[in-house]
């Protein structure tokens, strides 16, 4: 009996505090189209209440499984564009952005990644932000950031 009003009570304060998934709302799957095709399996954006939790991006080309030319810093401009275009196709801009994480396949680019990144921001109003070097990025690609987004 004891265990059934402690699990009652339990419940009871999870709704109260509104910390049930229901309390968030739906959750949103969005797809554009406008960077990768629709039928990989990820979706471009996951939206939870007034968060929007964007897939990983590389620089590849819109529309194609191709990474940008130039290295490094092309394909950090891709990535760029690329996360510029998921949110815009979603009503959203860079303004949005509170978090992104950085995989670098050398963590030696850092200050070159660094060089073009910064120039998408207001300076001083940048995300949050981590950063490490990884193995492996898919398409070989030297860059891949994903990013969380506030409505």
């Amino acid at each position: 009996m004891k265990k059934i009003n402690l699990l009652l009570t339990a419940a009871m304060l999870a709704v109260a505090s509104g910390s049930s998934a229901m309390a968030s709302g739906p959750v949103e799957y969005l797809n554009s189209g406008k960077v990768l095709p629709t039928n990989l399996p990820f979706s471009e954006a996951v939206v939870v209440g007034e968060t929007v939790y964007l897939s990983g991006q590389i620089g590849n080309i819109p529309g194609q499984l191709k990474l940008a030319e130039g290295g490094i810093s092309g394909e950090t401009v891709q990535v760029m564009e690329n996360i510029k275009t998921s949110l815009e196709a979603h009503g959203m801009d860079l303004s949005n952005l509170v978090k992104c994480t950085v995989m670098l396949a050398d963590i030696k680019e850092w200050g070159e990644f660094n060089n073009v990144y910064k120039t998408y921001f207001e300076e001083g109003r940048f995300p949050a932000r981590a950063a490490f070097g990884a193995n492996g990025l898919a398409l070989g690609a030297k860059v891949e950031v994903d990013c969380i987004a506030a409505r």
